[in-house]
């Protein structure tokens, strides 16, 4: 509708291209050039907006006529806090300067809404509402964010974004909000969009603090397109005044009767809780307006070719699309199920193989998992998306995604928690907070879920019981933890079921709320202690498995990215040891290692850790080539098969890499994946019953794991035993004729 307007413009329209000369918008200093040139470019949308309206009375669906809003635009702000109203301004306006003929004219009330209760919002069926216009997902950058005062820079507007997280030591550059330097009623958060957007609505959080109580009660919305006159959205009689929050982490959706189109927002808080001062962390809804040039493109945008589904789905949806990729890609898809959720929900799987329900010897295998917190919703829909791609890459010939799929059996696990996704999806992406859903339906996290092998490996290391009284590896689990009785989700026992009978060499799973990999071990060794860089033997090849990830995401390692919430990971290379970061007994990735083949790692894929959809392309693009690259690196190291003298294969051999003191186990059928970084190795393979056998194995840098295997033969000790145990350990009866021949031997040597 907008563009068959534009095509109607006058070239008095174009006037509004000077007069941008004379009074830009306010801008940081270090602002790129080229935002010089946006505030030019705004200015002339701006008045092209006016020509429509005056001269070809363009009124969008469901707008009153402006010329019966224009009584609505109050120049500035009301300092009188007493007048709060459940009223919300009924459709789109445009921003316009204040002056007195607009003041006389009619004013038209606006409907009352119902009342926004806390963490709701006001729907309008004849309305589309506009996304998140990206303060919690980084679109928006630090420049963009201003505030009339501030109590010291970790309270900046910076630090005023939805879901933003403090520190749990509280300092004074990465705080929870922003916080006005005065509590008065005479502050203001502000947003600069850069370009004229519709804006539909307000987000709104307390201050995120383990020790202070801050938050907004109410506030008044303020709009401008140069950032000197500003507009109050009021009723037609008195300035609207929103309800806020009632606490500091649920957010609080007001939805705006009627969109409204300028340049900059101002959020005027009101009130704040009585024992708290004025802090805010903030979301705005809004549609950026027609850009027929394509001038406000963003400059490090990546718009996606894949023809995939991006949309969130429920579970119910999920089982289908995953049905639907199924179908398309018979011949190399499974689709089956490792158990159920608390509430009973199937936690389904698909397999992606050239022979798929079979383990082919020499084959690795390689898993995803998503969704272990239900409210990290972004690795869940990157794995969706994930299965999509590969079968569609698949048919089309991909050779890349077809010697993927010919090399490796992959398993792709997209929800391990559905009952707490459908708890954080029927509340919606930007208003379940920071932990909504985060648990199982017991209130169990479950990558924190699983048994504590680090003490006990420590406590054998300390006693100098390993290797020769337990071993470095696939430690058992305790016996309290399998009772009936132990804190324990039914989705953490169904994962180690699965990890048990899966060879696993190699695993990912998918988190949110951050831009790092971390890599075991997760729990720091020395007690009490809660950050520690606590190493694995395998500390190298982690590293470079973290980097692999980290370093082909378009974000991870970016030197000039924004910070997420606390931590600054890029100087680390988008990596970090997970103990280094914070301490956690009992992490999927250190049971991984200490009980089973694999090695496992966590990637943090996203700031925002329920992404609206509409950035989900973005998302795709940001983390598709890692998920491709990580999943190559089951290929890295040495492969083989530890057979005996008749060729058959020896399950459970050990295969020992002098130098480093964790080893690994052959599966069933022999065959045996061992991750290492290029170099020259010296590898032994042993199994009960059997000499060792020691081999000098090399690593090239090439992809491709180096074949290394094994010919081991019996001991004497063990066919003894194998004698003895056919035998059921009575004395072997010779026959009548053998011990005759042994007797008049004996007398010839005299004996």
């Amino acid at each position: 509708m907008i563009r068959k307007h534009l095509r109607l413009l006058t070239p008095l329209a174009l006037l509004g291209l000077l007069v941008g000369l004379a009074d830009l918008s306010h801008g940081s200093v270090g602002e790129d050039e080229d935002y010089y040139m946006q505030g030019l470019l705004i200015r002339e949308q701006y008045n092209q907006v006016q020509v429509l309206e005056k001269q070809n009375s363009f009124i969008p669906d469901g707008e009153e006529d402006p010329k019966e809003h224009s009584a609505k635009k109050t120049g500035k702000a009301k300092s009188d806090s007493s007048k709060k109203t459940d009223k919300t301004p009924a459709d789109a306006k445009t921003v316009k300067s204040p002056n007195k003929k607009a003041e006389k004219t009619k004013k038209t009330a606006v409907k009352n809404p119902n009342s926004v209760s806390e963490g709701e919002q006001q729907y309008n069926p004849i309305k589309k509402e506009c996304p998140p216009i990206g303060l919690e997902s980084l679109k928006i950058d630090d420049f963009q964010l201003h505030a009339s005062s501030t109590k010291r820079y970790g309270l900046g507007a910076h630090r005023g974004r939805l879901n933003i997280q403090a520190g749990l030591y509280e300092d004074d550059l990465y705080d929870g909000a922003w916080c006005a330097g005065r509590d008065d009623t005479l502050q203001w958060f502000e947003v600069d969009a850069r370009r004229l957007t519709k804006f539909t609505g307000v987000i709104t959080q307390g201050r995120s603090s383990l020790w202070s109580s801050d938050w907004v009660t109410s506030y008044k919305v303020m709009f401008s397109n140069d950032s000197h006159t500003w507009i109050t959205l009021n009723n037609g009689s008195e300035d609207l005044i929103f309800k806020g929050n009632r606490e500091k982490e649920i957010p609080v959706r007001n939805i705006f009767p009627e969109s409204v189109v300028s340049r900059y927002i101002r959020i005027n808080p009101r009130s704040w809780f009585t024992r708290g001062s004025i802090c805010m962390r903030v979301e705005i809804l809004g549609c950026p307006m027609p850009d027929p040039n394509n001038y406000y493109h963003r400059r490090n945008e990546v718009i996606t070719t894949d023809d995939l589904d991006f949309r969130h789905h429920s579970y119910k949806e999920m089982r289908q699309l995953m049905k639907v990729v199924n179908e398309m890609c018979p011949n190399i898809t499974r689709i089956y199920n490792i158990g159920k959720s608390q509430s009973g929900l199937k936690l389904y799987a698909i397999e992606i193989s050239d022979n798929p329900g079979e383990h082919e010897v020499g084959e690795p295998e390689f898993r995803y998992t998503a969704g272990l917190h239900g409210n990290e919703v972004l690795g869940r829909e990157l794995l969706l998306l994930l299965m999509q791609f590969m079968c569609l890459e698949y048919l089309s010939g991909n050779q890349r995604i077809r010697h993927l799929v010919e090399e490796t059996r992959i398993h792709l696990l997209p929800s391990v928690n559905p009952d707490g996704y459908e708890k954080a999806f029927e509340v919606g992406s930007e208003l379940i907070g920071w932990s909504l859903g985060r648990w199982s339906n017991d209130g169990i996290d479950i990558h924190h879920n699983f048994p504590d092998l680090n003490a006990i490996l420590w406590a054998v290391e300390a006693k100098k019981w390993a290797p020769r009284k337990m071993f470095n590896h696939h430690i058992a689990i305790p016996d309290w933890y399998q009772s009936t009785n132990a804190s324990v989700a039914l989705e953490t026992r169904a994962l180690i079921a699965w990890m048990e009978k899966m060879p696993f060499v190699l695993g990912g799973n998918l988190q949110g709320g951050e831009l790092v990999v971390t890599f075991p071990y997760d729990r720091t060794r020395s007690q009490g202690v809660v950050r520690e860089q606590t190493s694995t033997p395998d500390d190298h090849i982690f590293r470079w498995l973290a980097f692999s990830y980290a370093s082909t995401h378009r974000l991870m390692t970016d030197a000039n990215r924004r910070v997420c919430h606390t931590q600054d990971f890029a100087k680390e290379d988008g990596t970090i040891n997970g103990a280094s970061w914070h301490t956690a007994a009992g992490s999927m990735n250190d049971f991984s290692y200490l009980h089973t083949n694999c090695f496992e790692l966590s990637m943090y894929v996203g700031c925002d850790k329920f992404p609206h959809e509409s950035d989900l392309p973005e998302e795709w693009e940001n983390n598709r080539e890692s998920l491709l690259v990580f999943m190559e690196q089951v290929h890295r190291g040495i492969k083989g098969v530890v057979k005996d003298h008749q060729g058959r294969g020896i399950a459970n051999a050990i295969i020992s890499v002098e130098g480093i003191n964790h080893d690994i186990r052959t599966a069933a059928d022999g065959d045996y994946w061992r991750l290492l970084n290029p170099g020259e190795y010296r590898v032994t393979a042993r199994a009960e019953g059997y000499s060792l056998l020691s081999k000098k194995c090399e690593v090239g840098y090439e992809m491709g794991a180096t074949r290394c295997d094994f010919t081991i033969g019996r001991t004497n000790m063990s066919r003894i035993k194998e004698i003895m145990e056919k035998f059921k350990k009575q004395p072997i009866k010779l026959p009548m004729r053998q011990l005759a021949a042994r007797g008049s031997r004996r007398r010839r040597l005299g004996t």
